[in-house]
């Protein structure tokens, strides 16, 4: 029935624990020797995405930074698109004063913050990926496929969301990866744009796909596949704003895996 699966990592594929659990593992590797193609599609780099791939022994393609980037099964880049530099700029002068959130920047082979967070060490133990300072004053601004903003208050990050939207307008993507993480991409970045090209590029159309993922930044990716799955832990958000899409399971009991194997790989 489909030919690519495509999932978010954190939250939706990964445990709590941020980690591929041998069940999902086992059930990719079957899923891939039965001809299925695997795709990751996720806000993380790819650097980071690139050992977690390896350590599910597939080759798969990575849709990452929310689509921003896309490498095939064999690290090769198909696919980039940068924040234009002056908006960098801008969005970083709009932020760098308020010592509440904290300021990343995604390029092509680093991962920059504007103050260090050793919190986040625990998202990255499995492919132990990690960041560097930035000065905030005098910012990277070339060569930058997301800029995101990390605060453990939703409603707070809203605000700024509501102010990106209202002042850069369609120059460009702007989504919440999870309720704490705000992202900002180029204009027309998303990751269902992404895997339509992923798909084209294998042969396929968004008919032949099936997604999974739990963030407002999975919204573009499960509305332009055939079917579209949300997490149960998924914000409220998510499932308000795709009412009439599956609702499984949670990460902390590998939903996605359960279901994978239940309608794909037990299906004559």
């Amino acid at each position: 029935m489909y030919k690519i699966v495509a999932s978010d990592l954190d939250g939706t594929l990964l445990t709590p624990d941020h980690k591929i659990a041998p069940y999902t593992r086992d059930v990719l590797q079957r899923l891939h020797n039965k001809g299925e193609h695997f795709v990751f599609a996720t806000g993380r780099h790819h650097i980071d995405v690139a050992s977690i791939r390896k350590n599910v022994g597939i080759p798969a393609f990575m849709i990452t930074s929310n689509g921003a980037r896309v490498h095939d099964a064999d690290d090769n880049l198909v696919f980039s698109r940068n924040v234009d530099p002056e908006l960098v700029a801008e969005l970083i002068k709009m932020v760098k004063d308020d010592e509440t959130v904290t300021i990343h920047i995604y390029r092509e082979n680093d991962w920059l913050l504007n103050r260090v967070d050793e919190e986040l060490a625990k998202y990255h133990k499995e492919s132990g990926f990690s960041f560097t300072e930035f000065d905030s004053e005098n910012p990277p601004l070339e060569d930058v496929a997301k800029v995101f903003f990390i605060r453990h208050d939703h409603d707070y990050l809203t605000n700024y969301e509501k102010t990106f939207t209202e002042k850069f307008g369609d120059q460009v993507s702007v989504a919440f990866s999870t309720p704490f993480c705000l992202e900002v991409m180029a204009a027309g970045v998303s990751k269902g744009e992404a895997l339509k090209a992923v798909a084209e590029l294998k042969g396929f159309s968004l008919d032949d796909c099936i997604a999974f993922g739990d963030g407002m930044n999975d919204v573009e990716m499960l509305s332009a596949a055939k079917k579209g799955l949300i997490m149960e832990t998924a914000h409220p958000r998510v499932k308000a704003t795709l009412p009439d899409n599956e609702v499984i399971g949670s990460h902390a009991d590998e939903a996605v895996a359960r279901y994978l194997e239940k309608h794909l790989l037990n299906v004559e």
